[in-house]
C-alpha cells in the first residue's frame, strides 16, 4: 500500500513538464491529425526521462478521440490506428519481426507508430531492417529534466492529487530521493498517502519517515 500509485492519476501531454521537449511535445500533439505526413515517431533517452508518460499519453488522446489505440512496453500490441511500443530493445526475435511487420502496414494503412528506446535507432541491438526502418520517421531525445523542472512537475502531481507540497518538502526530495522522476513521483504518492493515514500535512520528518520505510522495503 505504501508505494500505490493514485489510480485516477492518468499520464497526459498537459501534465508532462516539456521545458527542453517543447518541439518534441508539439510533434506528440500533432501525431493524430489526419494530415500529417509522418508514420513513425521514435523517442530515446535515459531511463526515468519520461517515454513511457509521452507514449501512454498520446494512446490516451488518441482513445480519447475514437481512435482505437494499443500500448505494450517490450512487446508488441494488437493492430490499430495508434500503436506505441515501449523499451524497443526487450523484443525478442519474434518480438522484432511483429514489429517490423505492423511497421508496414502502419506506413500502408495511414496508421502511426510510437517507439520508444534508451539510445537512437542507429545504435539499437536489433536486426538491421528493423533498425533502419525506425530511424526512417521522426526521432526525438527526451531530454532528462532539470531540478527545476522536476519541482515543478512535483508540484503539478502535488496539485493533481489535491495535497499542499512546500517547498522545503519538494526540495529535500530532489536532494535525497532518486534522481529519475518516475522514482521521485512514486514516493511522493507515497508521502501523500502517509499524510493521509495520520491526517496531517506533508512535511521534511513525515517524508524522511516515508524514505526510511521504502529503504527497510
Amino acid at each position: 500500500m505504501l508505494l500505490g500509485i493514485s489510480p485516477d492519476w492518468i499520464p497526459t501531454l498537459d501534465n508532462f513538464v516539456a521545458e527542453s521537449n517543447g518541439e518534441l511535445l508539439s510533434v506528440l500533439n500533432n501525431s493524430l491529425d489526419t494530415t500529417r505526413e509522418e508514420s513513425s515517431i521514435f523517442i530515446w533517452g535515459e531511463e526515468g526521462s519520461g517515454k513511457s508518460h509521452l507514449l501512454q499519453a498520446v494512446v490516451q488522446k488518441a482513445r480519447a478521440l475514437g481512435l482505437s489505440a494499443a500500448y505494450a512496453a517490450g512487446g508488441v500490441p494488437q493492430e490499430a490506428q495508434i500503436v506505441a511500443v515501449d523499451d524497443v530493445e526487450l523484443l525478442d526475435e519474434a518480438g522484432q519481426i511483429s514489429l517490423f511487420t505492423l511497421y508496414n502496414c502502419q506506413r500502408e494503412t495511414g496508421g502511426m507508430l510510437l517507439v520508444s528506446g534508451s539510445v537512437a535507432p542507429v545504435h539499437l541491438d536489433l536486426r538491421d531492417d528493423l533498425r533502419t526502418r525506425l530511424g526512417w520517421g521522426l526521432v526525438f531525445q527526451v531530454h532528462p529534466l532539470s531540478d527545476d523542472e522536476k519541482a515543478l512537475a512535483l508540484q503539478q502531481h502535488a496539485q493533481a492529487r489535491g495535497f499542499k507540497l512546500p517547498h522545503d518538502v519538494t526540495q529535500y526530495l530532489l536532494r535525497h530521493g532518486r534522481r529519475d522522476l518516475p522514482a521521485l513521483l512514486v514516493m511522493l504518492d507515497a508521502l501523500d498517502e502517509h499524510c493521509l493515514r495520520l491526517k496531517r500535512g506533508a512535511s521534511v520528518p513525515l517524508l524522511k519517515e516515508v524514505m526510511q520505510m521504502v529503504n527497510e522495503l
